[in-house]
């Protein structure tokens, strides 16, 4: 049966060619770059082996950690069809732990796992150049393919199961954008060290770190023993332990399988459904689930969005026209786009025109009006301040002044929307009607309008103020208050974005007829 299920693999590699022209097209194009960055790899580790053992520690750690993470996410965001899904063969009356290995042994047949397989042989080759014995290098690499295969194994069937009724392309864009909130920082990180001929020690550490989780433990056994580190006991340990639990959660999956009958899907599913077929079925999330629509559909609130990054850009004009250092001024954009995106939605309700009438009448609880509001925000907003943010702080150049960064960002961020959520509901005000031109604003009567906004944007900048404060000490030289300007600015923002969506709630449930009042003549 092994050796049948094998051929069958091997077969659908073959067939994966033999298809419509565009199609071969495209798997021949990816299985070009996966073989060119095969390639890349190997010759970069194997040229390692005239360098230092803390190098090749930090590398061989970091990128078998980036592989073994990547076989678990993938399946997660791709949403591609498995040819192995244990649940093709239900029908077979195969024992689950025969089925279950059979089925692990095909997925090594792939051409992802062939290059992993590649790059760990080289890996193995690299340590036994700088003096480790061929069993440890070996059992490393072992384990370390085991590891992403076991991973591609169980995250491809959990995939299939648990996301087969809510997987859509909005779910897929949730898990790259929090893909980017990870990757991108630290990519720039890396990007900004000096490595001068040595191993910086912020690598060492953070190396240090994955070396003794289930991502980097095996890829980390053969370094730990060229270094003399005692981890390595707690490392090959962790290894084995890490490959038996996948081992053990794939033939569980497998056993379930074989014995669970799937129930139909009924008038469900991501046909058309969109966002409503991610977001929770409950009151928030179906606020949440519109608004996030209305936010990337709706011209007016993309205007919006747009105009946040170019004017945050635009702020740096002036001081660089009067000589402030460019190291300082490029410190300035990520806050204010941090205040722009926390006020935005300080009158987030009156841009429902009628449609409010929905919420009011179906009555929604105001704290699930308030919090699902906010999640278009959220969304948008954190990896936009999450990707910035090193990238100013890498231009300035000191990186100890990340934490005022992310401290200052937070209070004006997540203070904005708590303020956002008190104003929305207490003083709306006439906005372009649905459709409309974005550039195209009401006749406003008071000054009403004029105060909201301005209200959110002041207030925003009071909470901040010790969140500035510390920050501005830790750029002018005491860089030990940059730790103080984090939980400062963390937990003001934090504190006010629970009491506006409190007093935001209360106010909405009091006002609901008057705010669909306002709605229905703006």
């Amino acid at each position: 049966m092994a050796a049948h299920v094998l051929r069958l693999r091997l077969a659908m590699l073959v067939g994966a060619v033999r298809t419509d022209r565009r199609a071969a097209v495209r798997v021949v194009l990816g299985l070009i770059l996966v073989v060119a960055a095969t390639v890349v790899g190997c010759v970069a580790l194997l040229t390692l082996r005239h360098s230092s053992v803390a190098a090749a520690f930090v590398v061989s750690v970091f990128g078998g950690s980036a592989l073994t993470l990547g076989f678990a996410a993938a399946p997660l965001m791709a949403g591609a069809v498995d040819p192995l899904d244990p649940r093709r063969f239900v029908v077979f009356d195969i024992p689950p732990g025969r089925l279950a290995a059979t089925l692990a042994l095909a997925g090594v047949l792939s051409v992802p796992l062939a290059a992993v397989t590649a790059l760990a042989a080289c890996t193995a080759v690299l340590w036994q150049s700088l003096g480790v014995p061929w069993p440890v290098a070996t059992l490393g690499a072992l384990l370390g393919v085991l590891t992403c295969t076991l991973a591609a194994r169980v995250f491809t069937a959990l995939a299939a199961l648990v996301l087969r009724q809510r997987r859509s392309r909005e779910l897929t864009g949730l898990f790259v954008l929090a893909l980017l909130v990870v990757v991108v920082p630290v990519g720039v990180f890396l990007a900004s060290l000096q490595w001068a001929g040595h191993v910086p020690g912020q690598l060492g550490a953070a190396a240090a770190i994955l070396a003794l989780t289930p991502m980097g433990a095996a890829w980390a056994i053969p370094a730990l023993w060229a270094s003399g580190a005692g981890e390595v006991w707690i490392a090959a340990p962790l290894a084995l332990v890490t490959v038996a639990v996948l081992g053990a959660g794939w033939v569980w999956i497998v056993a379930h399988v074989l014995r669970t009958v799937e129930r139909p899907a009924v008038g469900r599913g991501s046909g058309g459904l969109g966002w409503f077929a991610v977001a929770p079925g409950t009151p928030g999330g179906a606020v949440a689930a519109r608004s996030l629509l209305y936010w990337l559909t709706d011209r007016r609130y993309i205007v919006n969005v747009v105009i946040v990054p170019v004017a945050a850009l635009l702020a740096m004009v002036p001081p660089l026209v009067v000589g402030v250092p460019f190291a300082v001024v490029v410190l300035v954009p990520v806050p204010i786009m941090a205040l722009f995106l926390g006020w935005l939605p300080h009158n987030d309700l009156a841009y429902d025109s009628t449609a409010v009438w929905m919420h009011i009448a179906a009555g929604v609880r105001g704290v699930s009006d308030r919090v699902g509001r906010l999640v278009p925000v959220l969304v948008i907003g954190i990896p936009v301040l999450a990707v910035t943010a090193p990238v100013a702080i890498a231009l300035h150049g000191h990186w100890a002044l990340l934490p005022a960064m992310i401290g200052v960002c937070g209070s004006l961020f997540l203070g904005g929307l708590g303020l956002s959520s008190i104003s929305s509901a207490l003083a709306p005000y006439p906005v372009t009607r649905p459709g409309d031109s974005p550039f195209q604003q009401p006749e406003r009567a008071g000054t009403a309008s004029a105060l909201a906004q301005a209200a959110v944007l002041v207030g925003a900048l009071v909470l901040s103020a010790p969140a500035l404060w510390w920050a501005w000490r830790a750029l002018t030289g005491t860089a030990a208050d940059a730790t103080l300007a984090l939980w400062a600015g963390l937990g003001t923002g934090i504190g006010m974005l629970v009491v506006g969506v409190i007093l935001g709630s209360a106010v909405y449930s009091r006002r609901g007829p008057r705010l669909l009042e306002v709605a229905e003549s703006a």
